[in-house]
């Protein structure tokens, strides 16, 4: 029975719909990412998991009952916002204890409970200093301390490194993934930020238009993406989504996406000729060179460097085909390799059938 359960939740704001179908079950002891855009309906989802919103239509069930329209207090949630949220003239120890406090729990237990939760995430220095004059990390750790202390069976994340720096972010995220393991807690985080969510996430739901339209897992996302918008929102460079038509070739059917026919896996033979195709190709899936035994070699023209330390990525242009005008797409190569290819350099690359996603032209959904 999954520990939390949003069965087509709908949330609207006068003429706006912000939530439109939401369904999705988090299992007991998961780190659940919500992925999207802004706009996708990601903090709405989460206070509505909270009861900070009152839903148009749907159901939400936690921890074996319905809490649909339950009172926020006594849901067994906590909730991290995008700003910290600490109280200015309270010292962190006193931030710690303000929760417990309106509780009523005995002082005692407040005191315990505080050296737990500031050795856990490492900040018993900054107890008797005021959040102004802490770090912005520091003040992340405070406001997740101070969601921790309760002792919450849900803990709801919504965008919480967004006011961070980028070394930060990568700290922080390390955090809370250290934070999962000792702690064993239903987590659910929002973000738009692929990165956070391929990283932390056991499982991600891919949002859009207030709905979820593809939960799987991080591997299961970047390799088999539902349709084009999954595609082209995981992984980083962004998948390289090409004008494509299936055409005669000499294996039975080969796709032609503008820059050469390339024999389709027998997987995907029951396509009709003539079918226009979106083409999926991963920037990291193109190989620099001729390798005909890997795939099909094409020229292209290297039309700008992107040295990204470690890689480097390449944007090219391939030869212009019928009407088409040129096609564009990005490479990564090893930085060693990129520094040795200047803009505007004629190269050649090899492309893998294996490696080739295919799309229908107008709904966008994955073909075979």
């Amino acid at each position: 029975m999954a520990h939390l359960r949003v069965s087509d939740v709908a949330r609207r704001f006068g003429a706006v719909t912000a939530l439109d179908g939401m369904s999705f079950e988090v299992e007991e002891g998961e780190f659940y990412c919500l992925l999207g855009p802004s706009s996708a309906g990601k903090t709405t989802t989460l206070r509505a998991i909270a009861g900070l919103e009152k839903l148009s239509r749907g159901r939400i069930e936690f921890a074996g009952r319905d809490v649909t329209t339950a009172p926020v207090q006594g849901r067994g949630m906590a909730m991290i916002f995008q700003t910290f949220a600490l109280y200015p003239h309270l010292t962190v120890r006193q931030n710690f204890a303000y929760p417990l406090e309106r509780e009523r729990v005995d002082r005692a237990e407040i005191g315990r409970r505080v050296g737990e939760v500031s050795e856990l995430l490492r900040v018993g220095h900054t107890l008797d200093r005021k959040p102004a004059t802490l770090s912005g990390g520091e003040q992340q750790r405070i406001a997740i301390g101070r969601a921790l202390i309760r002792r919450p069976k849900l803990l709801l994340l919504d965008e919480p490194l967004t006011n961070l720096d980028a070394k930060l972010r990568h700290d922080t995220r390390a955090e809370f993934k250290r934070l999962h393991r000792e702690l064993g807690m239903t987590m659910l985080y929002a973000t738009p930020d692929q990165l956070e969510a391929l990283t932390m996430g056991q499982r991600i739901g891919v949002m859009r238009g207030g709905r979820v339209v593809q939960i799987d897992t991080p591997r299961a996302l970047y390799e088999a993406p539902l349709d084009t918008y999954v595609a082209g929102l995981v992984g980083a460079p962004a998948m390289n989504l090409l004008p494509g038509r299936v055409t005669g070739g000499q294996g039975g059917l080969a796709v032609d996406f503008g820059v050469a026919g390339i024999d389709l896996a027998p997987g995907a033979r029951d396509l009709a000729a003539g079918t226009e195709l979106v083409v999926g190709l991963r920037p990291h899936d193109i190989r620099l060179g001729r390798d005909s035994a890997r795939g099909r070699t094409v020229d292209a023209v290297v039309h700008l460097r992107e040295p990204l330390g470690d890689v480097t990525v390449l944007d090219l242009r391939f030869g212009a085909i019928e009407a088409r005008g040129a096609i564009e797409a990005k490479m990564v190569v090893r930085e060693e390799q990129g520094a040795l290819i200047p803009e505007g350099s004629a190269i050649e690359v090899t492309i893998d059938p294996a490696d080739l996603h295919l799309f229908h032209a107008e709904t966008g959904v994955r073909l075979a």
